[in-house]
């Protein structure tokens, strides 16, 4: 068995998923936890880095992978593989290491499927008003962009009770900090701490 934790973490656009990530990774080492680096097929954006951001690849290499089974999920977005690297992930696990899934509600329900002990965490804005607010406070995308997120955040919130956890993002460090209990929760579980104290509780159990 792993000793880390696979997580899956899910939000609409603009809820601040991506913020509370980067802060949690920026608290903790990197031996405790990380972030899942995505295949994807698409052309690197401006300051995206190959293995930092994406692993950038072809549509054969990706496909070649996928008769590998080498993706514990995948899928084809507007003409564009993404998919997440199963031997990486199940690498960092053995290492004790805590990882996170960046995906939308229906990646999280097709890795269910496959890795039933995932844990799955959902966060939700404090109001329409103020997602709407952050959204336009981005200032990345036109009005009938953002008409069109604020449709599909109320279509993605619905799907809040799917996941263990759900976190509102409020008050930023609260939120952060409640996401950093859910994490010393799961590690404080009887069958995690059978697994990385054995020769402990051995020593402590002998006659």
């Amino acid at each position: 068995m792993s000793l880390g934790n696979l997580y899956i973490l899910s939000a609409p656009s603009g809820a601040g998923k991506s913020s509370l990530i980067n802060a949690l990774l920026a608290d903790l080492p990197r031996n405790e936890v990380r972030l899942s680096i995505s295949h994807t097929t698409r052309n690197p954006r401006p300051a995206e880095e190959d293995g930092v951001h994406y692993y950038f690849t072809t549509h054969a290499e990706f496909e070649a992978l996928i008769e590998k089974d080498h993706f514990l999920e995948w899928a084809e977005v507007f003409g564009n593989y993404y998919g997440t690297s199963l031997p990486m992930i199940e690498k960092s696990l053995e290492q004790g290491v805590d990882v996170f899934l960046d995906i939308d509600w229906q990646g999280a329900r097709q890795i269910r499927q496959k890795v039933p002990n995932v844990k799955t965490i959902f966060i939700l804005p404090p109001s329409r008003e103020e997602l709407k607010n952050r959204l336009v406070g981005r200032g990345q995308d036109s009005e009938e962009t953002i008409a069109k997120r604020m449709a599909e955040a109320k279509s993605e919130m619905s799907h809040y009770s799917e996941f263990d956890y759900v976190i509102v993002n409020d008050d930023f460090q609260q939120a952060l900090s409640e996401l950093k209990a859910i994490l010393t929760a799961e590690r404080l579980k009887l069958v995690s701490q059978e697994i990385r104290h054995k020769t402990l509780i051995e020593q402590l159990l002998a006659k």
